[in-house]
């Protein structure tokens, strides 16, 4: 599949057949994680890979939307501040970092069959309790990932998106 392709097949799955996610699949969506590119190749990421039913609710509880509880497995995409680049002005790039890993989850989850969503609007500290995790770290996004048991809307780069010439500049903005 060329990867243009890949990118437009990929969509927000928000309901997911209870077929669990066979663990060669996973491990190659995580590998596709752990190759993403990162600041100064710092790789501040951690990914707690949630399957079983009662961690899965607890981590679900921090999200408002019930459909959550559909996935047969959840990804914590999570980052340790501690060790993440900062730039000279003090940006932290965790985010940035954890998101290209994030975005690598997605799209090899599309091309094996899986379907993915971004949840990002979670109590952070309510999951960063429920997972143990030290203070330096933070959850970045939460990524449900299981088999979709909906389809994608087709024509949604046609209407859902800018045009090519509303967002793209050469040489500056004016």
């Amino acid at each position: 599949m060329q990867f243009l392709e890949l990118a437009k097949k990929r969509f927000s799955v928000r309901d997911f057949q209870q077929k669990m996610v066979e663990e060669e699949k996973l491990k190659k969506i995580l590998e596709a994680a752990r190759v993403a590119p990162s600041a100064v190749n710092y790789q501040p990421w951690h990914f707690i890979v949630l399957t079983n039913e009662r961690q899965r609710g607890a981590v679900s509880s921090t999200y408002k939307a019930r459909w959550i509880r559909s996935a047969p497995v959840i990804i914590a995409a999570c980052g340790d501040h501690s060790k993440s680049w900062k730039r000279g002005d003090g940006k932290d790039h965790l985010d940035i970092d954890v998101a290209i890993a994030v975005d690598h989850i997605t799209l090899a989850a599309a091309e094996l069959g899986l379907g993915t969503c971004w949840v990002c609007a979670f109590d952070v500290e309510k999951c960063r309790h429920i997972l143990g995790l030290p203070d330096s770290f933070e959850v970045i996004a939460l990524v449900p990932l299981g088999y979709p048991d909906e389809e994608g809307d087709t024509k949604r780069f046609v209407v859902a998106r800018k045009k090519f010439e509303e967002i793209v500049h050469w040489g500056s903005y004016k």
